[in-house]
């Protein structure tokens, strides 16, 4: 009994003693930054009935590049391709009007066929055998 009450104690001091020792943890505080003070501008008076002369133009849309992969789809094994987000499926660039998802391949000439390899055999199909985007963008 005296031994466990004395490891306690001396378990106990050794614990409190580390407390002690170490310096508490001070934050620096963040540099004032000085910001000059900013000159009056010109005074904008508001025209007759309280609406403005000119609407304030818009920024230029900057477009966006088109995506090089889709998010749920992989791309084409070993072919250079980009993924178009309207057509839903993979653009095919060295191989016109042929196109990729999901381990197929489709490719539209006078009509609609597909493949397991870009290279063929290819099987006819009609526009509800390709993805959706694809048969509308190619509808006759």
């Amino acid at each position: 009994m005296h031994s466990t009450v004395r490891l306690t104690l001396i378990t106990l001091a050794l614990g409190l003693s580390a407390c002690t020792v170490q310096q508490p943890y001070e934050r620096p505080e963040p540099p004032i930054e000085r910001v000059p003070p900013q000159q009056p501008g010109p005074v904008v008076k508001p025209l007759p009935g309280g609406q403005p002369g000119t609407q304030p133009s818009k920024p230029a849309a900057i477009p966006k590049p088109m995506p090089r992969t889709s998010a749920s789809f992989a791309p084409p094994p070993g072919g250079a391709s980009h993924w178009d987000p309207k057509l839903g499926v993979y653009v095919l660039e060295k191989q016109p009007n042929t196109f990729y998802r999901q381990r197929t391949y489709y490719r539209f000439d006078n009509g609609w066929s597909w493949s397991l390899s870009p290279n063929g055999p290819w099987q006819e199909t009609d526009s509800s055998g390709v993805p959706g985007g694809l048969g509308r963008a190619f509808a006759q």
